[in-house]
């Protein structure tokens, strides 16, 4: 990076940062954005007269709510829900709800401002958003998760609709949450619309949307392989979480010829090394969707597993790492660990796992490294894939729907290949897809006007 380039960015985080203070979740995400696309910009001065990558850090909208509700003695709880709307440059908004914890402004703001370059490297229309809650499902019992679902829905329904802004689920919003969400924005605007996906097949999902996020990792790490003429066949994977992203990547290492030796949840990981087959992956499915139970029960019941808690998975020996938990879960000094042990791929299945360390680590290794923004972007173009079929009144075969996002994963990696490709031939796919996403919402964006 020349001088005047690292000055741009300098100036550009400075103010960033002036103008939001705290939010350091935010921060990452744009700095990693704005080290890839700033020689770009610095090459086509209109986007600096334009203001572009200014205005595209700068959400069109932010809601912010009070969520009252009363668990099943009687007690009021109020949780705060958002709803950040980053951009409709290229359709309408779109992106998932985050039920957890340690959902705040700033990871609200990160994630809508990742989504933006996500959803535009899918090629499909549409804009970018993120919401959710500090609400933690975990431990509710049904009817309470429905009583905050209504509550939640009950401000939100004014801001979404099918051609305004169309949520999904993200952590802690599965197929029961959406479902109650889903019911109460019926009931409040007497419209049957596809205004949320990740639907229940008998009403309006697709086909393959629950697998689509973990299989679309895989696919987008099958063409990184492919890049050096490797494959699935025959490698060790590490996957982190144990959540619907990594059930289903999961699942697809396994049927590519993989063994899979890792799982995890916020409390620790297990590691198999006789590996994870499909009737244990049956197991983990029925643990964590049916009886929310601990990662730590498949260690009581096979005796091949250990259980190591408050640890991540990331010091296993692998061929293939797939951080499918949440942000910042893999760092420098693992990421050391797992060049060290011999790793050749890691593909984010999450949001932004790995810290900028880390990226750092593997880009220097020249492993095949993806950013989340393009190889788990399968989710939200399966989902984009929902609404067509939603608007068509249709609803395509579960082949039809893989064709579908096989080509979309394929065209996301040669969109990440030609704009990320450095002149001793490492694909440095942080680059490729930030470019490539940032390229199409700005040309929308200068042809919509000062907006």
């Amino acid at each position: 990076m020349d001088q005047m380039t690292k000055k741009y960015v300098d100036g550009f985080m400075a103010d960033l940062m002036g103008r939001n203070p705290g939010e350091k979740e935010f921060h990452q995400a744009v700095r990693e954005v704005l080290e890839s696309v700033a020689p770009y910009i610095m090459e086509h001065p209109y986007l600096l007269d334009q203001k572009i990558l200014e205005r595209i850090v700068e959400p069109e909208r932010i809601i912010i709510f009070r969520v009252p509700w009363a668990d099943d003695e009687g007690e009021i709880h109020v949780n705060r829900g958002y709803r950040v709307q980053c951009s409709s440059a290229i359709g309408p908004y779109k992106g998932g709800i985050r039920f957890h914890p340690s959902v705040n402004l700033s990871i609200m703001k990160f994630l809508a401002f990742e989504q933006t370059f996500k959803n535009s490297l899918t090629t499909l229309p549409m804009g970018a958003a993120k919401g959710g809650s500090d609400f933690n499902p975990k431990g509710k019992s049904d009817n309470e998760v429905m009583r905050f679902c209504q509550s939640f829905m009950t401000e939100l329904h004014r801001h979404i609709g099918a051609d305004t802004d169309v949520p999904a689920g993200d952590i802690g919003v599965g197929g029961r949450e959406i479902g109650y969400m889903f019911g109460q924005y019926k009931r409040l605007r007497d419209e049957f619309t596809g205004v949320l996906t990740g639907k229940g097949l008998a009403w309006g999902g697709s086909p393959l949307r629950p697998e689509a996020t973990g299989y679309g990792t895989c696919y987008f790490a099958s063409a990184m392989l492919s890049t050096r003429g490797d494959s699935f066949s025959g490698k060790t994977v590490a996957i982190s979480g144990s959540g619907n992203v990594a059930q289903f990547a999961a699942q697809k290492a396994l049927q590519l010829g993989a063994k899979v030796v890792t799982m995890s949840d916020s409390n620790g990981y297990i590691y198999d090394p006789d590996g994870i087959d499909e009737e244990k992956l049956e197991y983990i499915m029925q643990l964590k969707n049916i009886f929310r139970g601990r990662i730590r029960e498949y260690a009581e019941k096979y005796p091949s597993a250990t259980y190591y808690p408050e640890e991540r998975p990331w010091s296993v020996k692998c061929d293939i790492a797939l951080p499918c938990a949440t942000q910042n879960e893999l760092d420098g000094n693992q990421a050391r660990t797992l060049v060290a042990n011999g790793c050749i791929c890691v593909a984010e299945g999450a949001n932004m796992p790995c810290t900028p360390e880390a990226i750092e680590v593997f880009q220097q290794a020249k492993l095949l490294y993806s950013p989340g923004k393009a190889s788990n972007a399968g989710g939200v173009a399966t989902s984009g894939l929902e609404m067509t079929q939603n608007s068509m009144r249709l609803k395509w075969t579960r082949e039809e729907v893989d064709g579908h996002l096989k080509r979309i994963m394929t065209d996301i990696h040669e969109a990440c290949v030609k704009y990320g490709t450095e002149k001793d031939g490492y694909v440095n796919y942080v680059k490729g897809a930030n470019i490539a996403g940032f390229i199409k919402v700005a040309e929308a964006m200068m042809s919509q006007g000062l907006v």
